[in-house]
């Protein structure tokens, strides 16, 4: 009696284990495995955590860094003054400026320009990140090697 006693506690306790193996988040798959977007924004910044958990969601391998000179670090990748916005994300070669939906990511990577980066500047309302619902065409502009911008996609 007491060796089927300890059998059952034995067995339960394994199944517990197992089971408590099994209960780990599941993640979606990379979309772009070789692309691990470094998301650069100031400590005081909530809107910019919100967009990184939705890249997450989006399939995408994030990491966070908080900087306290964003200004620096937009000048060093050639971020233009009138395209800035509340965080800069580095992701390969190229620099992606503001609360820029997936598509645009899918679209450059995929694609690959020849170009420093893409940026959408402010803050527009609805966009990844941002409360409120979108109001009109987000427009993303592409920032070439000699610092000239043209359209890079409409969303």
């Amino acid at each position: 009696m007491r060796l089927m006693k300890m059998l059952l506690i034995l067995s339960l306790l394994a199944g517990m284990i197992y089971l408590a193996g099994c209960q780990g988040k599941e993640e979606a798959p990379s979309r772009f495995p070789e692309s691990k977007l470094a998301i650069f924004k100031s400590s005081s910044c909530g809107c910019c955590g919100i967009f990184s958990q939705y890249m997450g969601r989006e399939g995408f391998d994030v990491s966070v860094t908080n900087n306290e000179q964003m200004e620096q670090l937009k000048a060093e990748h050639g971020v233009p003054p009138e395209l800035q916005s509340c965080h800069t994300t580095i992701v390969g070669d190229y620099f992606v400026e503001g609360h820029i939906p997936a598509e645009a990511f899918d679209k450059l990577l995929t694609e690959k320009p020849d170009i420093k980066g893409i940026a959408m500047p402010g803050m527009p309302s609805g966009s990844p990140g941002m409360p409120g619902s979108k109001q009109g065409p987000w427009i993303i502009y592409a920032v070439h090697n000699d610092g000239s911008t043209s359209e890079f996609m409409r969303i």
